[in-house]
């Protein structure tokens, strides 16, 4: 093929096939649920294997181009204590307003036995809606799936994080002579604490290793 007497360059067969021909919406589902599943895993919830190592293609082949967001829905239970469970529902792109916090009440249901939800939005949620989550008997999380399209703990640049016990937590401060309020501040909204869904008071390791600086270690409580 020609272009005004000149042959078209041709794409060199290791960049088209870097070319993603599919939905950019089963793109975002995918990868937002791939991140799901290892934040939940590294959570302790039982994650089957091949849920972790699904590829693009056979997300598609099995949700479609245009997943149907029930499909979708992940529940799990953890692994140390199988009669607790979470569940993770993907929303639309609608506004969540009070009908739909009242929808997924029932599509939650009672009896479920579950310890917590995990909301997956794409759009804002009115403040009605908000104050309507109080309805729910389980924690509520609220992730946007823009949170969830790469896994921060994965990025070369992120420090080790270590999660301490409460026994060591509580050796820490014995050695140090210290109460949680001294040591550094980790916000209970910091990507890391959101990632590993920890609570107020729980202290996390943090070791900075690179070429350029010696590598340290700081402890951090999350407030």
């Amino acid at each position: 093929m020609e272009n005004d007497g000149e042959p078209l360059a041709i794409m060199p067969s290791c960049l088209s096939g870097m070319i993603d021909s599919g939905s950019v919406e089963s793109h975002r589902y995918y990868l937002a649920r791939k991140t799901t599943f290892e934040m939940l895993k590294d959570r302790g919830y039982d994650v089957p294997e091949n849920e972790l190592n699904l590829t693009l293609p056979e997300f598609r082949s099995i949700y479609s181009e245009n997943p149907d967001l029930e499909r979708l829905r992940i529940s799990l239970p953890l692994l140390s204590n199988p009669s607790k469970r979470i569940s993770v529902i993907f929303c639309g792109t609608e506004k969540i307003k009070k009908g739909t916090i009242r929808n997924l009440l029932g599509l939650v249901g009672e009896g479920a036995n579950l310890t917590g939800l995990i909301l997956v939005l794409q759009s804002e949620m009115t403040a009605q809606a908000k104050q309507d989550l109080t309805l729910f008997q389980v924690s509520i999380e609220l992730f946007q799936i823009t949170d969830l399209l790469v896994n921060i703990t994965k990025h070369v640049l992120m420090p080790k994080h270590e999660i301490l016990t409460p026994e060591e937590k509580k050796k820490l401060l014995a050695k140090y002579n210290l109460d949680d309020k001294q040591l550094p501040r980790m916000l209970v909204t910091d990507a890391f604490a959101r990632y590993y869904g920890l609570e107020k008071g729980q202290v996390v390791k943090v070791t900075f290793d690179s070429d350029i600086t010696s590598s340290h270690v700081t402890y951090r409580c999350v407030m």
